[in-house]
């Protein structure tokens, strides 16, 4: 029998087909390296050998190996009317978009109800909990999407169906905060982390109070969530910082609650915000103060760009995505004395996205 195996084992081997007739599989393998996202997914259907090339682990270790994966930027979109999602991709260096496979969720949500996060190096995109549109509940979804098939998957429940909550990539753990739990007003303080290597959802330390709205930024090892200032601003906003290590919460300074007025973006350690308000300035949280600075350089190209906003960033650039999927990318640098400053481009939409609005926007590499 081990013999009529091993016979079988070599038959099979004569007659797997090359990768590429004429070259060697070694180099074969290296044009298919070479292929952009999101074409290495599609060509899998070419033959069953490129699709066990292309699904072989070794492969993803080789394209990380040589640095083959570029960030793109991925923007969930809702059309104006009617709510339709439809999740899309941005290469910033081509200027194409693609547009991604249907996400397996009901028909009926509520788009800014989910929560999304990444975990960039690895190509997953994970979004989060919702609401059903047409009962108002919220739902404890898990969907993961993965450039590297191009393909959703349907993840571990979470331990609490919410939405309108904040989550974020703190070292690889997801952590998701707050937000509404039956009705759109029924605030909840429940803290939850995904495991992103066992696929499970765990508890976490509490919040302390519930927040009206949530905007979170990562630094390190903390996730800072804010409720931010909401008109007509009578209110100083309540927020919290989460240390992942400790699993603990404490207070936000003064100087950064009080300055935090717009959409956050993380580079590098430095925190920043694109205000929500007249043109649309950048700041620049600095800690040893407890203040915001104004970035220079560019002014924010306002006139290109209609709120809503969804905003992100990775490598010194900032992308920020506007109603009609505009796309306005600011390189920011250090000037003299330390001080930050940003050039922007703007990075104009097809016309078939006029109707489109972001909900959300994460930077991977595909």
């Amino acid at each position: 029998m081990a013999d009529l195996s091993e016979n079988q084992e070599k038959t099979e081997e004569k007659h797997v087909e090359p990768l590429i007739p004429g070259l060697p599989d070694e180099v074969a393998e290296l044009c298919l390296l070479y292929l952009p996202y999101p074409y290495q997914a599609l060509v899998r259907s070419v033959s069953s050998s490129w699709n066990r090339a292309i699904t072989d682990p070794a492969f993803l270790v080789s394209k990380k190996t040589l640095s083959l994966s570029l960030p793109h930027v991925f923007v969930l979109a809702f059309h104006k009317s009617t709510a339709r999602i439809q999740w899309q991709a941005l290469d910033p260096r081509s200027g194409r978009w693609f547009v991604l496979p249907p996400m397996p969720c009901p028909k009926t949500v509520c788009p800014p109800a989910f929560a999304c996060t990444s975990l960039p190096r690895q190509g997953k995109l994970l979004v989060l909990g919702g609401m059903r549109s047409d009962t108002e509940t919220s739902m404890d979804s898990t969907f993961i999407y993965r450039s590297s098939t191009n393909q959703w998957s349907i993840g571990s429940p979470m331990l609490t169906p919410r939405s309108f909550f904040a989550t974020g990539n703190v070292k690889g753990k997801i952590i998701a905060v707050g937000g509404s739990a039956s009705g759109i007003s029924d605030s909840i303080t429940a803290v939850e982390c995904y495991n992103s290597e066992n696929g499970k959802w765990g508890p976490a330390a509490k919040m302390r109070m519930g927040l009206a709205r949530y905007d979170s930024a990562v630094v390190g090892n903390r996730m800072f969530v804010t409720e931010g200032w909401t008109w007509p601003f009578m209110f100083s906003p309540r927020a919290g910082i989460y240390d992942a290590d400790k699993d603990t919460w404490q207070e936000m300074s003064n100087g950064m609650r009080e300055g935090w007025t717009g959409l956050s973006v993380v580079l590098g350690e430095r925190l920043f915000v694109i205000s929500e308000h007249g043109d649309c300035p950048m700041k620049v949280y600095v800690p040893d103060l407890d203040t915001w600075q104004y970035v220079g350089g560019d002014r924010f190209p306002r006139e290109a760009m209609q709120r809503p906003f969804a905003v992100n960033g990775v490598e010194g650039k900032v992308y920020v995505v506007s109603c009609g999927l505009n796309v306005a990318v600011g390189s920011v640098y250090e000037a003299d004395r330390g001080e930050f400053c940003v050039k922007w481009q703007v990075l104009v939409a097809p016309r078939a996205f006029h109707d489109f609005a972001p909900s959300n926007c994460q930077v991977l590499y595909a």
